[in-house]
């Protein structure tokens, strides 16, 4: 058992490192006072007997007229703190447990020493109570006890305590300990209670720029400011800390961030390319006098509205169709607004084109043109060079001698022909496509040699 004391005792010593309610400002304490010691705790056999003269001191505590305990404590966080407190006094009032109805007795157990070790974990209370003198606490723990020469026993603490706080740093600290004792015969070590009342000294505070605010409640730690801008400063003095004063050296209004706007157009001066003129937020405080949206630095036009694009200036229209020449895919030939400013082809001119391509001759069976046709061509390709815009389709027709697939093949192969003599004399390709029919479209009987004429012949659709 006693080995097993010592063992829980040691564990208990190394985990616990504090006490009394120290904060995070000021997170170290030494409380040094005197304490009293009570075996009445073990000796009553009734729970009511324990507490009945529980403050007995004259004529149950052992008490030494010197500084008798010391306690090194560390705040930790959320109202907890951790210690050790060493004690030591000298037991010349015993209590002997009660016997047959008689009341307690004290003796003299011979003036024994009494030492003690204890980790104590601390809880304080005064912030649930929310008061800033009064501080109240809970507390557990553990410890080592001597007693004499040969009694020694591991013990299991718990009690209460109250301090007053005269200021920040000092308070008159009071705390009752229950320690239960592991021994099991009471005469090796009994169970008993130990109070202790003395002075609380906290410290550990850091205030760099010894500006009154602690270090860890300081934005600013290592430049003296003000309480009300929780430690930092306020050079130009316009109400805005320097952390959060764009302007700090300059004072300026807090829509601003501490900036001044000299020519009240919104834009702080620091940010506006054109300081001392009203200008527009899209051009960094810089005006645009035509309202075009291109500043006057960059505008060609300043007096008169244009496009970004083209420096600030209206776009110019040469041929006067309403179509800018930027869009005018004919800027120099008046056209129309649906047709991007190029002529349209008028049903006249698809006439016309169909007129000149009925005269289309191939050599019989043929892709290829008879000699006179080339003019002809050549009198199509010029029509279509009039409207670059517009696209069309050539179309081959066929009569109905023959095999079906050779007449399709043919009217495919006479419509590809003069497609490609198209192309190749200046018109685009992209403009142009080709589709034969074979005999499948005709316009006349093909009962007759006129009317089978009539069948064969290239067509030009207009594609809209």
């Amino acid at each position: 058992m006693k080995h097993l004391n010592k063992l829980f005792a040691a564990m208990v010593m190394l985990t616990c490192i504090s006490l009394q309610a120290q904060d995070s400002n000021n997170p170290w304490a030494i409380s040094f006072g005197v304490n009293a010691v009570d075996t009445r705790v073990s000796a009553a056999s009734k729970l009511e007997d324990q507490f009945s003269e529980f403050f007995n001191a004259e004529d149950h505590w052992n008490m030494i007229p010197v500084v008798s305990y010391l306690t090194v404590s560390k705040y930790v966080g959320d109202n907890f703190s951790f210690g050790v407190t060493g004690s030591f006094n000298k037991i010349d009032t015993y209590v002997n447990p009660r016997v047959d109805n008689d009341d307690y007795t004290t003796v003299n157990p011979g003036d024994l020493n009494y030492y003690a070790i204890d980790g104590v974990i601390n809880y304080s209370l005064m912030n649930l109570i929310k008061s800033k003198t009064i501080d109240p606490s809970a507390h557990f723990g553990g410890g080592y006890t001597w007693l004499g020469e040969d009694k020694r026993a591991g013990t299991l603490n718990a009690g209460l305590g109250l301090a007053l706080w005269l200021t920040e740093n000092v308070g008159i600290s009071w705390r009752s300990t229950y320690k239960q004792s592991f021994e099991d015969v009471r005469d090796d070590m009994p169970s008993h209670m130990q109070h202790f009342l003395g002075l609380t000294f906290k410290f550990g505070g850091k205030d760099t720029d010894n500006d009154g605010i602690y270090d860890k409640d300081d934005a600013c730690p290592e430049v003296a400011g003000l309480k009300e801008f929780k430690g930092c400063p306020d050079t130009d003095g316009d109400g805005i800390t320097d952390l959060s004063d764009a302007c700090p050296e300059t004072p300026g209004p807090v829509e601003f961030n501490g900036c001044p706007d000299t020519d009240g157009d919104g834009i702080v001066d620091k940010d506006d390319a054109c300081p001392d003129v009203a200008g527009l937020k899209e051009f960094a405080g810089c005006p645009d006098k035509d309202g075009d949206g291109v500043q006057d630095k960059n505008d060609k036009c300043i007096d008169v509205k244009g496009p970004k694009e083209n420096g600030g200036c209206p776009w110019p229209d040469r041929d006067g169709d309403k179509v800018l020449d930027k869009d005018d895919k004919c800027p120099d030939v008046k056209g129309t607004v649906a047709n991007n400013g190029c002529p349209e082809v008028s049903d006249e001119i698809v006439k016309q084109l169909n007129a000149y391509a009925k005269t289309i001759l191939f050599n019989s069976g043929k892709s290829s043109f008879q000699e006179q046709t080339y003019t002809v061509l050549q009198s199509i390709s010029a029509i279509l060079k009039e409207y670059p815009s517009s696209n069309f389709t050539i179309e081959g027709h066929t009569d109905s001698d023959g095999k079906d697939a050779s007449n399709q093949k043919l009217s495919e192969d006479r419509a590809g022909a003069v497609k490609g003599y198209l192309i190749e004399n200046g018109i685009a390709t992209s403009r142009l496509t080709s589709v034969g029919y074979g005999e499948a479209q005709p316009i006349d009987s093909n009962k007759t040699k006129a009317g089978k004429a009539n069948n064969r012949r290239v067509e030009v659709k207009l594609v809209k």
